[in-house]
């Protein structure tokens, strides 16, 4: 998976940097569809857990479709802010076991015993530093336990 990052990354909010990002556009759609551009353009700090586009394409048939359907943008919104920690964490800050609250509600696990996970997905690429916080690019969309589709 290649994936190219601006070196001046840190001068663009984590919305710039996702519109730069081919690997990231179907992520865009979703925040788009969401209504989320604003806050996550805002001043933050945020930590984002960006799926890829081939993260995406990995959810059951249908399941995308569904979810950005207007009726649908509370479902979204929930996924998409279940991506999303209300601080900046970098790589080393964290710990096998560790959980954090996400700004949907429910919590990620770290686990760092087979390279990075956060729940069941890999992390591709880490500490992509934004003027409002810091993305960790994964492979696999992670959804809220509390959601239901």
């Amino acid at each position: 998976m290649l994936m190219t990052f601006n070196t001046q990354a840190q001068d663009k909010t984590i919305v710039e940097l996702a519109v730069g990002t081919e690997s990231l556009s179907t992520l865009v759609t979703a925040v788009k569809a969401a209504g989320l551009v604003e806050t996550l353009s805002s001043e933050g700090p945020f930590t984002v857990f960006a799926p890829t586009n081939e993260a995406f394409n990995n959810l059951p048939d249908g399941v995308l479709a569904m979810l950005l359907k207007p009726e649908n943008k509370d479902k979204l919104t929930a996924v998409l802010t279940y991506h999303v920690v209300g601080a900046k964490v970098m790589s080393t800050d964290l710990k096998d076991g560790m959980q954090a609250g996400t700004v949907q509600g429910d919590e990620v696990k770290v686990d760092l015993k087979n390279g990075v996970k956060i729940n069941d997905a890999n992390v591709a690429k880490a500490d992509i530093n934004a003027s409002n916080g810091v993305v960790h690019v994964i492979d696999k969309v992670i959804l809220p336990p509390s959601l239901k589709l």
